[in-house]
């Protein structure tokens, strides 16, 4: 049984094509949820989203995120868990990857805030201590329409192939990279998220040791640029 909503809930969006959808659905499990949307900069995006809340901990919903009915806000963390990233699985409808990439997380609220906002990945950056959950909290519905299919394959392959998330295993990284670029083609956009997972491996393995250039895939204007030079 669902219990009662501890924690302040955040949901970013940006220019998601269904974010008000997502966001309707949101508002009807967590009626005083609060909404960051057109923030540029996914950094900035999230410490604004702490800076609204009131409570220790902040659950952050992506906004191309179907969360899952059985998922519960209601979950709470130990005392000795407050400065604790936790982040839950989602399921990847292109590829098939479940895993933490489009999951819903539960950040300290004074860590969001204090963040290195120079990282190129956030969340494994965010505190020395990462739990990673095991139930799968949503689908991360990111195939909407060319672009945004694009810019969510580019990022996470940059991400992956770079190796700038922190604890990540070489043999996981580089079978998701290779599920990213290889599988999924016949799914809606799925040709789209196979072109953005190829040429965000390939911006990651070239520009491994420079942040800056990094950074840069959190510039959706920027991605908005390579995805208009490579089509």
């Amino acid at each position: 049984m669902i219990g009662i909503q501890m924690y302040d809930v955040i949901f970013i969006s940006y220019n998601e094509p269904t974010a008000d959808k997502a966001w309707n659905k949101l508002l009807e499990r967590c009626p005083m949820a609060r909404r960051v949307h057109g923030v540029k900069g996914i950094h900035n995006a999230h410490v604004l989203g702490a800076k609204r809340s009131f409570t220790k901990m902040v659950w952050f919903v992506d906004a191309d995120a179907d969360v899952m009915e059985d998922f519960d806000f209601s979950y709470t963390v130990d005392k000795w868990d407050l400065e604790t990233v936790h982040v839950w699985r989602s399921q990847n409808p292109v590829n098939g990857l479940i895993y933490g990439y489009g999951g819903i997380k539960l950040f300290p609220r004074h860590l969001t805030i204090q963040q290195d906002t120079s990282r190129p990945d956030m969340t494994t950056s965010l505190s020395k201590s990462f739990k990673a959950m095991k139930q799968i909290s949503c689908t991360t519905a990111f195939n909407v329409d060319p672009f945004n299919t694009f810019k969510s394959a580019f990022r996470e392959c940059c991400k992956l192939a770079s190796k700038v998330i922190d604890r990540q295993k070489d043999k996981e990284t580089e079978h998701r990279l290779d599920t990213w670029c290889t599988v999924g083609e016949d799914k809606p956009f799925g040709k789209y998220a196979l072109q953005g997972a190829k040429l965000g491996r390939q911006y990651g393995y070239d520009n491994k040791d420079d942040v800056t250039a990094l950074y840069k895939i959190n510039d959706y204007e920027w991605l908005q640029e390579k995805f208009n030079g490579s089509n």
